[in-house]
């Protein structure tokens, strides 16, 4: 069944009575579809269910469209609560790895981005990740997808081994320019610093930091399950 932990335990019997092996736990993944119908799946990580890969959707959970700016290096910094969705670069074959980059504005709607069921993390439920998996310095490596494929080489000590498969989808900054895809991963919270700034995580090399930046910058969105 899709989303249960199983727990395993060798053991083998002998003259000498019963020897038990380390006792192993695996979680199944759990699909989830958004939405514009991208399929995904929810990773148990400690008490929560994160979802695997960025998020893709152009509308919110009603249907209503998320719009984008033409061109989508479009300066937006004079607009007011800018509710935009970009492709990194304004190339649409970067979603398919990267999922799509969005405003705070917009990830904040009432409407919801995320699938039903599942939410925008606040930044306590960010801690309580970063915590179950020991602190924010170094754990790059229990979070990023191994191989090279979208990290930068060497990438040697990833191992993923959360499951969680921390994508570098770069940012966009309010002036319109992109950057950072391929190298770091940037991701929201549902938590607001003041009037101007929200909270987010951003994973460079094998540090998670928390830090807050303008509300009409475009991260990545990793939902959680309610």
């Amino acid at each position: 069944m899709s989303g249960t932990t199983y727990y395993l335990r060798a053991y083998a019997i002998n003259n000498e009575g019963i020897g038990y092996g380390d006792e192993l736990t695996f979680t199944t993944l759990m699909p989830v579809t958004d939405i514009d119908g991208n399929n995904n799946t929810g990773v148990t990580i400690g008490s929560q269910v994160w979802m695997v890969g960025n998020l893709k959707t152009t509308r919110h959970q009603n249907g209503d469209l998320i719009g984008t700016t033409i061109p989508a290096t479009l300066n937006i910094g004079t607009e007011n609560a800018p509710k935009y969705q970009w492709a990194y670069g304004g190339n649409e074959d970067n979603v398919a790895a990267y999922g799509r980059l969005y405003t705070w504005y917009s990830v904040t709607d009432n409407r919801n981005v995320c699938p039903t069921g599942w939410h925008l993390p606040f930044d306590s439920e960010w801690s309580t990740l970063t915590t179950y998996l020991g602190g924010e310095d170094y754990i790059g490596e229990i979070l990023k997808e191994i191989g090279i494929t979208h990290w930068p080489s060497p990438n040697f000590a990833a191992t993923n081994k959360s499951g969680f498969t921390a994508l570098p989808g770069g940012y966009r900054e309010k002036s319109g320019n992109f950057d950072m895809i391929g190298n770091g991963g940037y991701w929201w919270s549902a938590t607001e610093e003041n009037a101007t700034f929200a909270w987010y995580r951003s994973l460079i090399y094998n540090n998670m930091s928390i830090v807050f930046g303008n509300k009409d910058y475009g991260f990545s969105v990793r939902c959680i399950k309610d």
